[in-house]
């Protein structure tokens, strides 16, 4: 459906412009420190070394294309125990919010509904995501729609977030993250549980979800049920949220299956237009739409079987089967629109000719998304093999109704104005490889092959028959100091297509990417530091221009050369029995070379400018305070630095520089009864209640009209206000 953007940018690279975010994030949270009296939710389990930890059953599902400290590789990882604090409404990338290098948004402005993520600059169309290892990207748009997928937070395990090309996996290639969920376990014990949540804005959270338990020791059945409502920040931005979770499963010491349905149906008002910035000074919560149903209406169901099968010691195998349905649309009220656009003729009123009028239309997506996944993996001793890929078949209808005008001409009702289709295929093969040299390297190496094939005939896109052949090659070495240090090095390789809006602006060239990376790793018991330094560099990188299409999808372009460099730090302090620190932060520059803009009708070299939505500075902190084994306080602290939504360093297209920072409370009371225990939770959003703006859009017009002769070209931008201080309440019931 629509696409989200979500829109992000820079900071200036000086050491003063730097300086200062350092002093504005430590002063910020310095005084919410003041406020708290210390501050477990998103701190690791304490480890004392590198090795690891024992693989669960379930995870092998997501073996092939998950990491671990032994890989050269940049990820964290976050369990459900982590996200179930916060787990009171608010969409997946909300709750990844204080993950390193990553920024977020929401159009409705507090977290329900329409989100967005980035990840080093890089926004949702460049994150790669796989459910349980199958390609979740949607792959025409190549975003991720989680509103299609209301409270799915409820039903993850835990996730993993690879930040630059990572390792090879399923669907389209990551050019800033890999995103891979893992759903729900098996539970060896039966339970029920009953969740709710209320919050500002009217928003409301109802969740039942329960287990059978293991039976007759192989089989275990699991599902859950969610509605979500709330009226948004944004006047009348509203979401009506529905979705459910449905999981069977088998497993004996050498075989686990999984038949998993799985989906949600949205409906959402329209809150893409934001606002200007005169009346963000007035009235932030504006929203241009006013007609009743300027609605995303949409629903989506997925279906997936996996089989895992343990041949031996040594050899392992995956294989997974999916299927995805989407049927939904988008209503628009229009206003003195051509009739050539939906095909009328022209008529005759009271004598004078007309071809404009008012109208309602829904723009309608109807797709299939199919295919499989597999992989083998061999372990001995010192290397550890896997051989994987996946065959991907896609079928989109796009089609236009207009469903009341006022005058219509000779049309009918639902009459297609537009009907078109296209068609999308994705194979991949890949191997890869980690082998242990002796105690202290370690090698590893990553190959893959990918072709695309995109088939479109839309008006906008005109006729598309492309192909593409992608060879991804990635190799690295780890070094153990000892058992507690290592340090890892990197070079891999990624190509992507187009995707469908691409087409629309233009003839768009594929990209690829060189991405380097070098870290290093320290754990004890009582503290772990990641550090890595990163290139990558684009050759006809799409980058996103600023500006978005008439449905609010963001337009991009090739630009040639450019690059992002980086070196982020994450690290986990216990501090004592009670407190543990995790702080973070990313210090980048990201850079167009040599761009081209053509102002008042001539052609600029601008030199080097900053990439859209790529901020230099981001920074997060949580403290947690856990005074007894059943409750833990936590406050969280994030800071985006300035950034820019164009690519042509234009002041009137800066984001300020924002740091909202939240509180987050869970209380477990156990009671030893029918009602096992009772887990009441609360969460402040942005305690201080700072006004900010986490997304926008730019765009440049020429004006040639006013001054017949001269060419003169206009800037404007658009804001998407978050909402200040706002609250949610949540009690869990366990059975």
């Amino acid at each position: 459906m629509k696409m989200l953007i979500s829109n992000l940018k820079l900071l200036p690279n000086n050491k003063i412009g730097i300086a200062r975010c350092f002093l504005q994030l430590k002063n910020k949270l310095f005084l919410a420190v003041l406020l708290v009296t210390g501050i477990h939710a998103f701190a690791q389990q304490p480890v004392d070394s590198l090795e690891g930890k024992k693989v669960v059953l379930d995870e092998v599902f997501v073996s092939a294309i998950r990491v671990t400290n032994k890989t050269p590789v940049t990820f964290s990882n976050l369990t459900k125990e982590q996200i179930k604090p916060r787990n009171l409404g608010q969409d997946i990338p909300i709750l990844m919010n204080f993950l390193p290098s990553v920024v977020t948004t929401s159009d409705a402005g507090a977290g329900v509904g329409y989100t967005g993520i980035r990840v080093r600059g890089s926004d949702a169309t460049r994150v790669n995501v796989t459910i349980n290892g199958i390609p979740y990207n949607d792959s025409e748009s190549q975003g991720t729609f989680w509103v299609n997928m209301p409270d799915f937070a409820s039903s993850v395990e835990s996730l993993q977030l690879q930040r630059g090309v990572g390792t090879s996996t399923n669907g389209a290639g990551a050019f800033g993250a890999s995103l891979n969920l893992l759903t729900d376990g098996i539970s060896e014990d039966a339970y029920g549980q009953i969740s709710s949540s209320i919050g500002s804005f009217n928003t409301f959270k109802n969740t039942v979800k329960f287990s059978t338990g293991i039976l007759n020791n192989n089989i275990e059945i699991s599902g859950r049920l969610s509605k979500l409502t709330s009226d948004g920040y944004i006047d009348r931005a509203f979401s009506d949220l529905k979705s459910y979770f449905l999981q069977a499963a088998y497993k004996d010491d050498n075989t686990l299956i999984k038949a998993l349905q799985f989906g949600g149906h949205e409906i959402t008002y329209q809150s893409w237009y934001g606002v200007d910035a005169e009346t963000l000074e007035t009235d932030r919560t504006f929203n241009f739409y006013t007609y009743e149903n300027e609605v995303d209406n949409y629903e989506q169901d997925h279906t997936q079987l996996l089989w895992n099968q343990k041949l031996n010691n040594s050899w392992s195998t995956n294989i997974a089967l999916h299927y995805t349905r989407g049927l939904g649309y988008f209503e628009q009220y229009r206003e003195d629109d051509d009739f050539e656009t939906y095909g009328f003729t022209p008529i005759t009123v009271n004598g004078e000719e007309v071809n404009t009028t008012d109208l309602i239309r829904r723009r309608w997506l109807d797709n299939y998304f199919y295919g499989t996944v597999f992989s083998a993996n061999y372990v001995q001793e010192n290397l550890d093999l896997i051989f994987g890929g996946g065959w991907n078949n896609y079928k989109g209808a796009h089609y236009g109704e207009v469903i009341w005008a006022r005058y219509a001409s000779d049309s009918e009702i639902r009459d297609r104005y537009y009907d078109d289709n296209s068609k999308k295929t994705d194979f991949n093969l890949y191997t890869k490889a980690n082998y242990k040299l002796n105690d202290k390297f370690s090698l590893f190496g990553d190959i893959q092959y990918r072709t695309v094939g995109y088939e479109a005939n839309a008006i906008e896109t005109g006729l598309v028959d492309d192909t593409f052949h992608f060879f991804n090659p990635k190799a690295g070495i780890t070094y153990d100091a000892n058992k507690n240090n290592n340090i890892y090095f990197s070079y891999a390789v990624a190509n992507r297509e187009p995707n469908r809006n691409d087409y629309e602006s233009g003839d768009p060239k594929p990209e690829k990417l060189n991405d380097f990376e070098l870290g290093w790793r320290y754990v004890s018991e009582t503290l772990q530091i990641n550090t890595n330094l990163y290139y990558m560099g684009y050759k006809d990188q799409l980058v996103l221009t600023g500006e978005l299409n008439d449905v609010g999808s963001a337009l991009r372009e090739n630009v040639g050369d450019s690059y992002r460099m980086g070196f982020e730090f994450d690290a986990n302090i216990i501090l004592g029995e009670h407190f543990s620190f995790r702080p973070n932060f990313t210090l980048s520059t990201n850079k167009n070379k040599d761009f081209v803009f053509q102002r008042d009708g001539v052609l600029e070299n601008l030199g080097d400018t900053e990439i859209s939505f790529s901020p230099s500075l981001i920074a997060g902190a949580l403290f947690t305070y856990k005074p007894i084994d059943n409750l833990q306080v936590i406050l969280l602290g994030k800071y985006v630095g300035e950034q820019y939504m164009g690519n042509i360093d234009a002041e009137s297209s800066k984001l300020d520089a924002y740091s909202p920072i939240d509180f987050n409370v869970q209380y477990e009371i156990n009671t030893n009864t029918f009602i096992k225990s009772i887990v009441l939770s609360g969460l402040v959003n942005n305690i201080f209640n700072e006004l900010y703006e986490s997304n926008g859009y730019f765009y440049t017009y020429d004006d040639t009209w006013s001054d017949p002769g001269v060419t003169t070209t206009i800037e404007g931008a658009g804001y998407y206000p978050q909402a200040g201080t706002n609250f949610l309440l949540g009690a869990t019931l366990n059975f």
